[in-house]
């Protein structure tokens, strides 16, 4: 069992998949990078980096990709799961025959999925068989892949149902550079993770509009809050968004130039097709499809999200960006605590 758990299986070539493969690497495990196509893996192998999502960070020495699964789990203690939320389905389905009982399994994606808008964590349940839903986890918190690739110090949380299935990933996962905490609220690091991104859109935005620091203190806080009514209404801690998943990453996505959703948002507000902002980005931009899904969400439960509106409308249907800002501003004034359950909203 031992060396079953030294062994990590990265299912996804994406940014963030290299980096975990390359940070687990350099922790001394045993790692493999899962390609869909024997081209591609082949690739990665002869150049020994993912110059197309992650240009310029080597492998380290016994690292490999490969298209086969078999190679791939052979003897995997921890398979993650690093696709695109869109993805996930199609992947679980092509994977999950490969899978047993002692594994532990890992979502790493921030996303919602649009047609159902579950979370990774429940279509990775409606695609395996019950015995493997304890072992379950996801992982989110302010983790901008390309500063974790180039070693910097980094947090984040794991999350499951059982506490010791996710201090069993949090050992495995935790570097002296990257520090991983654990929870038990599922729902709240998911939802963290996956809503801060339509945030970081809006963040994007008032950058391009050269709002300033006040203009975006103030769209990071209430978006904070939008975030906290959805996730609360879905039956997340309150608390969780205070924390890594939550305010951590919502703050990181919203700062950071390396951002995809900040960026797209930026070029939005500089006047650019959304259309031509995509097709120049080799990486997801997850907070579109995730505003699509958020809003059907909220309506099922009855939420108000203002910001995630106003992003919608620009995205979808047009709507210029600062006359997005000037009607969010405009709004009926409200308690800054108003729709979270549980909270003063007595004016004294």
């Amino acid at each position: 069992m031992r060396q079953r758990r030294s062994r990590v299986a990265v299912i996804g070539t994406t940014s963030w998949g290299t980096t975990l493969a390359i940070m687990l690497t350099r922790k001394g495990l045993t790692v493999s990078l899962w390609a869909r196509t024997e081209a591609e893996a082949k690739k990665l192998n002869r150049e020994k980096q993912n110059a197309l999502r992650l240009p310029g960070f080597s492998f380290p020495e016994g690292l490999r990709a490969t298209a086969s699964l078999d190679e791939a789990f052979e003897q995997a203690g921890l398979v993650i799961f690093a696709v695109p939320s869109q993805d996930m389905r199609r992947n679980v389905r092509l994977v999950k025959t490969y899978l047993d009982g002692s594994m532990l399994i890992l979502s790493v994606a921030k996303g919602l999925e649009v047609e159902s808008v579950k979370r990774m964590s429940q279509v990775l349940s409606e695609e395996t068989a019950p015995r493997f839903h304890s072992n379950i986890c996801v992982l989110s918190g302010p983790n901008l892949s390309k500063e974790i690739a180039c070693g910097l110090p980094a947090v984040t949380v794991v999350a499951a149902s059982d506490a010791a299935v996710a201090a069993k990933v949090q050992k495995i996962m935790a570097t002296p550079l990257f520090r991983v905490y654990t929870n038990t609220d599922v729902v709240g690091v998911e939802l963290g993770g996956a809503l801060k991104n339509i945030i970081a859109l809006a963040a994007g935005m008032i950058d391009g509009l050269e709002y300033g620091n006040n203009t975006k203190a103030g769209l990071i806080t209430r978006g904070l809050a939008e975030i906290t009514r959805l996730g609360v209404a879905a039956g997340a801690n309150p608390l969780t968004f205070a924390g890594l998943a939550g305010l951590g990453d919502l703050v990181a996505t919203c700062s950071s130039p390396l951002s995809r959703n900040r960026h797209v948002g930026q070029e939005l507000a500089k006047g650019r097709g959304l259309k031509e902002i995509l097709s120049s980005m080799t990486g997801i931009a997850e907070g579109i499809t995730t505003t699509v899904a958020a809003l059907k969400l909220a309506g099922e439960l009855d939420v108000e999200m203002p910001i995630a509106e106003q992003v919608f409308r620009v995205l979808f249907k047009g709507l210029d960006v600062r006359k997005a800002v000037s009607e969010l501003m405009v709004r009926e004034l409200k308690h800054e605590l108003a729709g979270i359950p549980n909270t003063q909203n007595s004016p004294g």
